[in-house]
């Protein structure tokens, strides 16, 4: 069966695993809301692991803190000194607990108007999926420059998330994912390039069960964001328009 990052259906034409921007747009996109949404949802699915973890690891933290404070008020142990900056350490574990969650939550649904910095964005991606990637064999580089651009944070998440995704799933070895940028006045250029690790050591094999990336899916997403999406064999390009906001919350002056 052909894996979908390289395969397109007859009516798109053949997919050329040598295209690029310069030698021209990618097979048009299908750009149906059934198309949009499962996009959305395979990499979500992709990215489960990693925010279960996010949400799971500061909960736990606040659970070990409560039995142990338990475990002291049974056996009447401790001053009301330390009682009290025990209860304050159990406080801001709670508080860093709701926080990742809420963080966690915006994957799922993000805020409407939400933008972030291209730096921090390509940052969150790359904190949120380094350590699974890690786990397959992979090297997750961000070259990505601060900035003041700013990107649709919901758009730059899902579209670098799901081609660094399909990315990985397409070559044939581990090595670095790299991550770099290029800026204009109205347009920012993510390049996504994958160096192969000198060894050519074989990559573990993805879990058959998890699902695997639709690259006109993917298309016709980046087309619903206004994002134009290419890719070659180890390069993917992702061209993200400048964030204007529209609610009247964001454009009142301050």
């Amino acid at each position: 069966m052909p894996d979908p990052l390289y395969a397109t259906s007859d009516t798109h034409g053949t997919a050329a695993t040598a295209a690029s921007p310069e030698a021209g747009a990618a097979p048009q996109p299908r750009r149906s809301r059934a198309c949009i949404e499962a996009a959305r949802h395979v990499v979500l699915r992709r990215l489960a692991p990693a925010l279960k973890h996010d949400m799971v690891v500061n909960l736990q933290a606040v659970s070990m803190m409560a039995e142990m404070l338990n475990a002291r008020l049974e056996k009447g142990a401790g001053n009301n000194a330390n009682l009290q900056a025990n209860i304050a350490k159990l406080n801001r574990l709670a508080r860093d607990a709701v926080a990742t969650c809420l963080r966690v939550s915006s994957w799922i649904d993000p805020g409407e108007d939400d933008t972030v910095t291209l730096h921090t964005g390509v940052q969150e991606c790359v904190q949120l999926m380094a350590g699974g990637l890690n786990f397959r064999g992979f090297l997750l580089v961000n070259e990505v420059p601060p900035t003041e651009f700013e990107v649709c944070r919901g758009a730059v998440r899902t579209l670098l998330a799901g081609s660094l995704i399909a990315l990985a799933d397409a070559v044939p070895s581990g090595g670095e994912l790299q991550i770099r940028s290029q800026t204009s006045a109205q347009q920012a250029v993510l390049t996504l390039s994958f160096v192969p690790s000198s060894d050519d050591e074989q990559k573990p094999p993805l879990d058959p069960s998890a699902p695997r990336i639709d690259w006109n899916e993917m298309q016709a997403l980046a087309a619903a964001e206004e994002v134009e999406l290419f890719r070659t064999a180890t390069q993917v390009t992702i061209r993200l328009p400048r964030a204007v906001p529209s609610s009247p919350l964001r454009m009142a002056p301050m």
